[in-house]
């Protein structure tokens, strides 16, 4: 069996910039259990593996900027309001910015970026585990919970530069991903819901 430490690195890439507007305010700082979403997001990612670990914020940037213990984690998308799309390139932007420096530096790269999004509070780091094991640097893989495509998304660093061209609006990597005859689809749905927290309502958790 292969272990964690033979994995190729996947860095952890966190949408958490959105204004919230059918929730009524920024999911972000919505709190479950004592806990912020960004903060359970973010825990949940390292505890993968992930590393580095980027935050892409916008709406309230300052608020979710001050709850990581790392403020240097975050990376604002300025153009946040378009849409996914711009949360997206600006996070893969950010991670190839930590790429160059890391090649300068001769530390090791990431090979592929884990894409998690911050309304999903019941997607655990095993969910996270299991589609990073597909990592590498041509990766196309994304969870799926009872053969229903959804999030964590994988994309190896190979295609960085092609999804950033590609994401507008709302839809960030969704277009790109449709078009992708290698996607594979990570069954997850023994692990746990990939259901998001839309409204206030869905705290409650899945039913």
């Amino acid at each position: 069996m292969t272990g964690p430490s033979s994995l190729p690195p996947v860095a952890g890439l966190l949408l958490a910039a959105g204004a919230g507007r059918r929730f009524g305010g920024p999911k972000a700082l919505v709190q479950l259990d004592g806990e912020p979403l960004v903060l359970r997001a973010l825990r949940t990612l390292t505890a993968a593996g992930c590393a580095p670990v980027r935050v892409v914020v916008g709406a309230s940037a300052e608020q979710v900027r001050a709850l990581l213990p790392d403020p240097a984690q975050a990376v604002e998308a300025e153009d946040w309001a378009t849409g996914m799309g711009a949360s997206l390139r600006a996070g893969l932007a950010s991670l190839e910015r930590t790429e160059r420096t890391e090649r300068t530096e001769g530390t090791g790269q990431p090979a592929a970026a884990l894409v998690h999004l911050v309304d999903l509070p019941w997607v655990g780091a095993d969910v996270i585990a299991r589609v990073t094991a597909h990592a590498s640097a041509e990766a196309v893989a994304r969870a799926a919970y009872d053969g229903v495509p959804g999030h964590p998304v994988l994309l190896g660093r190979r295609w960085w530069g092609e999804i950033a061209g590609a994401a507008r609006g709302d839809r960030g990597a969704r277009d790109w991903l449709a078009t992708r005859a290698d996607l594979t689809l990570v069954e997850c749905g023994d692990l746990g819901s990939g259901r998001d927290v839309d409204r206030p309502a869905d705290l409650a958790g899945p039913a």
